[in-house]
């Protein structure tokens, strides 16, 4: 009788995760198809995106370009000076130093790793299983009052101080829509070290027929965040391939 309690448990077990990893499967394909539909978001190539930062009370307008391939650009309009803040080319990660105003490139280690963060545009879930990152629903968790389904995401190790550390994010997917209203992350590095990185989406919106969060905000979980409202977004912009390059002179 116990061998055959074994037995059962054992069943059970397997029956109860092949469950799960056909939620999560639903989940994700429920979340494309309600955004526009998996093959749209394929064919995008790039976003442009123009949006404004509050930062203790001060607006602060930004531009943030993303493109296939990796490419990407955060430009600051700050005092009437528009600012390269980070820039990546698809190798070399670059920004115009805030205190001296020249350009200057960042270490390999932190070049790498937004690399690979890169290489998931326009989104990590896509074809998450022929890139090899595991996705497992957890259950259903409150955010702010709203039932979400809790999704963890483990990507491709980062290094962090010479060390390889599980890329691990909880995504949290309304019940409802089926889109992601948080995301959490553990900080592996600097001054915040293991404390929780928490951003909030909503009032999605629809530009030539996929859906994006027009308001986010970003901060420490449970400490106040900054809010960044977009104000438009551009798909598949052209943008001159000299933008990203690093002025050597």
């Amino acid at each position: 009788m116990k061998k055959l309690n074994t037995i059962f448990f054992i069943i059970s077990l397997i029956f109860v995760n092949n469950l799960f990893s056909q939620s999560v499967d639903e989940i994700i394909d429920n979340y494309f198809e309600n955004t526009g539909g998996i093959d749209e978001w394929r064919k995008l190539k790039g976003v442009k995106m123009k949006a404004k930062l509050n930062q203790q009370g001060m607006e602060i307008p930004i531009e943030i370009i993303q493109m296939e391939g990796g490419k990407q650009m955060q430009i600051i309009n700050f005092q009437g000076q528009s600012i390269k803040a980070q820039v990546f080319d698809g190798e070399v990660l670059w920004g115009i130093n805030m205190m001296n105003q020249k350009p200057e490139k960042s270490d390999q280690e932190t070049t790498d790793n937004l690399k690979l963060e890169n290489n998931d545009f326009p989104d990590s879930f896509m074809d998450y299983k022929s890139k090899g990152y595991s996705v497992e629903l957890i259950g259903k968790e409150s955010i702010d009052g709203t039932e979400t389904f809790k999704v963890k995401l483990i990507k491709e190790p980062k290094t962090i101080e010479g060390k390889k550390e599980d890329d691990m994010s909880f995504y949290f997917f309304d019940t409802e829509n089926y889109v992601p209203i948080a995301v959490q992350t553990e900080l592996k590095q600097g001054p915040g070290k293991g404390l929780v990185m928490e951003i909030t989406l909503s009032d999605y919106q629809e530009v030539d027929g996929l859906y994006f969060p027009f308001s986010q905000t970003q901060g420490m979980k449970g400490q106040p965040s900054v809010p960044l409202i977009i104000e438009s977004i551009e798909l598949n912009p052209t943008i001159d391939e000299k933008e990203f390059k690093f002025p050597e002179n």
